[in-house]
């Protein structure tokens, strides 16, 4: 149990090594394909949405609005899809028609919903026993089949406010059935890319793991170990909170926070679980800060004998979407605080190390195994694996993330430094 929680926790390989330049680039118009992109935001407050679900109803095909609310999303002309749908938590879904030719700039408002919250009674609820009946359903809820999921990955890293390493890579997941263990689970990176800072000084050798094998670690449904394994649930106390809409579903949300000290680190945050299904939707959580030793253990790999390593903050979100009455992985997000300085410095360096996968395609058949020769191996990074390269229609008809705006700009800034 124990060597799997920390197989599972160490969920970002990055290593901060000094390598050739690659230069992103994102925008391109293709043929085959119609091409929306545009940006969400709240009606009333007109704040951009983050992390909303943009898919096409009826498919596996979709992907999510990054931190400034945008989003990018193609569709094959072949399948002849005429909507758009747009989900996200305490909002009504919303629908767009799609035209024959490309939408760019567009605006999509989503209208808060909250009015059938009322029907959703807490007070006499045991939290305790309904994580406990949601976890007993997951093989009605999941799939129940072996899913090939396809997926965009990104990793970035930031050395106080700059970037120092961009990776990114088109995923397939193997994914096996949710009554069965991950033991079988697969990740195959088919085409990726980076770009790294070239200066002599972001040079920090740090080393965590996962990669990419995030998709599998972090899926908290299947990979019960993690936090849902009903023999350790009273490692927790849980308790009712306010409940939510997610994709026009009253949920119930359940926090958890530690009760019991153990050798290693815990977590804290909230589940939240289908009021008709009892499926879980999605999970947010934090690894304990209480102890700074316990948590370092938990994500650190590697580390130069005389550098000094504190965590700050090691953040989770996994979302889960509903298609034909089964529940699958959507995405899945973990973000890293630490500061690290040498003995005899004064001062210590802020980082941040991002990670994401949003799935953007899934197939239930006519697909292959992916063999243990084709994983991804998560002793080593995604910057490891990937090839310098300049091609303006690398990603073709794949779906990404769009980048945000703080991306762009430092692409930008990196390709300056590398003509100079």
């Amino acid at each position: 149990m124990k060597a799997k929680y920390f197989k599972i926790v160490q969920v970002i390989l990055i290593t901060f090594l000094i390598a050739g330049i690659t230069l992103p680039t994102y925008a391109r118009k293709d043929p085959g394909y119609v091409t929306v992109t545009g940006v969400v935001k709240d009606v009333k407050s007109k704040k951009n949405l983050e992390y909303v679900s943009i898919s096409i109803p009826g498919t596996g095909i979709g992907t999510i609005s990054n931190e400034d609310g945008g989003f990018s999303i193609k569709v094959k002309d072949s399948l002849q899809i005429k909507t758009l749908e747009v989900s996200h938590i305490g909002y009504y879904n919303q629908r767009l028609q799609i035209s024959e030719d490309d939408m760019n700039n567009i605006t999509i408002f989503l209208t808060p919903n909250e009015n059938k919250l009322k029907e959703v009674i807490v007070e006499s609820a045991d939290p305790l026993k309904l994580v406990q009946s949601a976890i007993m359903k997951i093989g009605d809820n999941n799939s129940n089949i072996t899913n090939l999921l396809t997926g965009f990955y990104r990793e970035t890293i930031k050395k106080r406010r700059n970037y120092i390493n961009i990776s990114e890579a088109i995923v397939d997941i193997y994914k096996t059935s949710y009554t069965q263990s991950d033991a079988h689970d697969r990740v195959q990176v088919l085409k990726g890319r980076k770009l790294l800072s070239p200066k002599r000084g972001d040079t920090l050798i740090v080393k965590f793991i996962g990669g990419p094998n995030l998709s599998t670690y972090l899926d908290v449904v299947k990979n019960k170990d993690l936090m849902l394994d009903l023999q350790t649930l009273n490692y927790y106390k849980f308790e009712m909170e306010s409940p939510v809409m997610i994709n026009e579903r009253p949920h119930f949300v359940v926090s958890f926070k530690p009760q019991v000290i153990l050798p290693y680190a815990l977590f804290y945050g909230n589940l939240y679980i289908d009021k008709e299904t009892l499926a879980f939707s999605r999970a947010e959580f934090n690894l304990s800060m209480d102890d700074r030793n316990k948590a370092t253990q938990a994500i650190l790999r590697k580390k130069p004998f005389k550098m000094h390593f504190k965590p700050e903050e090691v953040s989770y979100l996994v979302t889960y979407k509903e298609r034909d009455g089964k529940s699958y992985l959507n995405y899945v997000r973990n973000e890293v605080r630490f500061k690290c300085d040498y003995k005899r410095r004064l001062f210590s360096t802020n980082y941040t190390i991002v990670s994401e996968m949003v799935v953007t395609n899934k197939k239930d058949d006519n697909f292959e195994k992916i063999s243990y020769k084709q994983a991804f191996n998560d002793k080593y990074s995604l910057s490891d694996k990937v090839s310098n390269f300049y091609d303006a229609n690398f990603w073709e008809d794949y779906n990404i993330i769009e980048p945000t705006e703080s991306l762009e700009s430092a692409v930008n800034k990196l390709k300056k430094q590398q003509n100079n």
